[in-house]
C-alpha cells in the first residue's frame, strides 16, 4: 500500500495522521520545517496587550495561531476579528477560544486557499480606512495581503511569532529517507510549503510523485524534479482523494 510522507511542521503531524487513518490511508510523517518560538517574545507580548484595539488579527498558519496563543493572558476581545486563509488556522483559532463568528477564512468552495481568496471576504466586510491591523507570521512571507490592506488606509503591523529553521532528522525520519530512496514507488509526498520542497533538493529525490496544497507550491515540485505533482485543498478529505487519483 502507497504511504504517503506528511512533511508538515511536528506539531501539525500528528492530528494529519490520525485524520488519515480515519479515512483509510497509510501515512507517515517527516517534518521538513521546524517551528520555534519568536526570537524575541516582547513585541507578542505587545500584540496581546493591545489586542482590544485591533480591528483585525491575521494568521498566516496554525503555527502562527499556536505560537501567539501561548501569550495569552485574557480571552479573545469582542471587537477584534480573526482572518486565516485556511481550515487547520480556523480551527486552531475556535478551539483557542476565538468565537467561529468572528473567524474570516476564504469560501468553501473558493478556487484555492490563499490571502487573494481571503481578501475576497475581508474587503466588503468594512471600510478599511484607518483600521488597525496584526499580521502574525513567522520570520518574513509574502506581502500581499498586507499591501492590499495598507492600499485601503489600514494601518497594518507585522508581529514575527514564530521562525522557522530546517528540518532536523532523528535516527527513524533519517530511516524513512532511506526507504524512499529505495523504493520510491511506494510513497507519495505531501507538500503545504514550497520552503519544505527547498529543503529536500540536495536529496535526489527528483521522479517521485507528490501532492501539493497550492499552485506555488506545485511549480517548486516541479522545479525540484517531482512528477506527477497534484493540487489538492489543504483537507485530508481532499488530499485522499488526490492520493487516489494519483
Amino acid at each position: 500500500m502507497t504511504k504517503l510522507i506528511v512533511t508538515r511542521p511536528r506539531p501539525q503531524c500528528a492530528a494529519w495522521l490520525a485524520r488519515l487513518a480515519e479515512l483509510g490511508v497509510k501515512a507517515v510523517a517527516l517534518p521538513l520545517i521546524e517551528i520555534l518560538p519568536a526570537r524575541d517574545p516582547a513585541p507578542v507580548a505587545a500584540a496581546w496587550a493591545g489586542l482590544e484595539q485591533v480591528d483585525l488579527a491575521v494568521f498566516v498558519s496554525p503555527n502562527a495561531v499556536e505560537q501567539f496563543f501561548q501569550h495569552a493572558d485574557r480571552p479573545w476581545p469582542t471587537g477584534t476579528l480573526a482572518a486565516c486563509v485556511g481550515p487547520g488556522s480556523a480551527q486552531a483559532l475556535i478551539e483557542h477560544g476565538v468565537p467561529a463568528g468572528q473567524v474570516v477564512q476564504p469560501a468553501a468552495d473558493a478556487a484555492s486557499l490563499d490571502s487573494e481568496h481571503l481578501w475576497q471576504q475581508l474587503s466588503p466586510r468594512r471600510a478599511w480606512a484607518g483600521a488597525r491591523v496584526l499580521l502574525l507570521r513567522g520570520d518574513g512571507g509574502r506581502e500581499w495581503l498586507a499591501e492590499r490592506l495598507s492600499a485601503a488606509g489600514a494601518h497594518v503591523e507585522a508581529v514575527t511569532t514564530y521562525h522557522r529553521s530546517g528540518p532536523r532528522f532523528d535516527a527513524a525520519e533519517q530511516a524513512l529517507l532511506d526507504a524512499v530512496r529505495a523504493e520510491p514507488t511506494g510513497f507519495v509526498w505531501l507538500f503545504s510549503s514550497a520552503e519544505a520542497v527547498g529543503h529536500l533538493q540536495h536529496l535526489a529525490l527528483a521522479g517521485q510523485r507528490a501532492i501539493a496544497t497550492h499552485e506555488r507550491i506545485a511549480e517548486a515540485a516541479r522545479a525540484a524534479g517531482f512528477h506527477p505533482v497534484v493540487l489538492a485543498r489543504p483537507a485530508p478529505e481532499a488530499v485522499t482523494q488526490a492520493l487516489k487519483g494519483l
